[in-house]
């Protein structure tokens, strides 16, 4: 494994709570980190720009605290996402904005982030970019990532169409840096088969979406609740690349979920949310395959506390099993 030396002996368990575009806020990113997991969140959820700032002084003053009255048990760091896209307007000033707060991991999406490792490493945060495949994955790797966010197919959000099993084991082939994987990782047991893979941390979403501290309508949540992997439909219609969508969600919109045309690409637009009058993510609510193991609407510490006890159930299951 791989998990870099920054990291080590700073989490619970090895769970990173991804940044969910909207739902993702201050009350999630602490509560995540308290619980002892790396919390994150999108830049772009703090409007207007100047919240950027307002936001990570927040997250960084209640963990400060929190660790000063927990010496037994301080948080975990968090990680700010930044969308590396021509229709990001503000991405160099919010970049700016978490050099002069020395935010400690930088999570990058889409394009390979050159100027967005060097301004992280030098005041040594990490950065770690996801992919969808090799192609993208070297891309990033050539300039200088710490880490590559495998996002499989099963993921919530803009998600790949390649198996675990392969994408993982490929990259460990020649990538010696943190892997993270993501897709349909819901509760305990996923996070133990993540690292069974070779995988040093488990990218778990969709998840966090069904939790007290999240930004999200409770229409949303109860829908997570309700509903199982077979509500789930890949489209590239709302945003221009193909990501998977909660199907009751595009129903209530008025829209076929099982009749949906091709998105266009060229007109992402991460400031308007979409390209269509439906937006993603606001209208259209995002959802890996893993939602079927999600019954409530928990506490994040709660949450992290089921998360931990299947992870170690998990782990006693394989040592069990070790006779076969």
């Amino acid at each position: 494994m791989a998990l870099d030396e920054k990291l080590k002996g700073k989490l619970r368990i090895p769970v990173v709570g991804a940044p969910l575009f909207i739902v993702s806020g201050p009350e999630l990113v602490i509560s995540q980190c308290k619980a002892g997991i790396i919390g994150s969140f999108p830049a772009l959820n703090a409007r207007p720009q100047e919240v950027l700032s307002d936001w990570i002084v927040r997250i960084k003053e209640e963990l400060d605290e929190h660790n000063q009255n927990n010496p037994d048990r301080p948080s975990a760091p968090f990680a700010v996402n930044q969308i590396c896209h021509a229709s990001n307007d503000r991405l160099m000033q919010d970049m700016e904005t978490c050099v002069d707060h020395e935010v400690p991991i930088i999570i990058t999406s889409l394009r390979p982030p050159i100027e967005m490792v060097q301004a992280a490493h030098s005041y040594g945060g990490l950065v770690f970019h996801d992919v969808i495949n090799i192609r993208h994955a070297k891309k990033a790797a050539a300039q200088g990532v710490d880490g590559l966010i495998l996002v499989c197919a099963g993921a919530g959000g803009h998600a790949g169409t390649l198996s675990p099993f392969s994408l993982v084991r490929e990259v460990k082939e020649w990538f010696d840096g943190t892997i993270l994987l993501s897709g349909s990782i819901s509760e305990g047991h996923s996070v133990a088969a993540a690292l069974a893979l070779g995988a040093d941390l488990a990218y778990v979403g969709t998840r966090f979406v069904a939790t007290q501290e999240a930004n999200a309508s409770s229409g949303y949540k109860d829908m997570l609740v309700e509903s199982t992997a077979n509500d789930i439909v890949y489209s590239s219609l709302f945003s221009g690349v193909h990501g998977n969508y909660l199907k009751p969600s595009i129903a209530k919109a008025g829209l076929d979920p099982d009749d949906l045309p091709s998105g266009d690409k060229s007109k992402m637009n991460f400031g308007s949310g979409g390209n269509t009058k439906l937006k993603a993510w606001k209208d259209i609510w995002g959802s890996g395959q893993g939602i079927g193991s999600i019954k409530d609407v928990p506490t994040v510490a709660d949450l992290v506390d089921s998360l931990e006890m299947e992870y170690e159930a998990a782990y006693n299951e394989m040592i069990d099993k070790k006779s076969y």
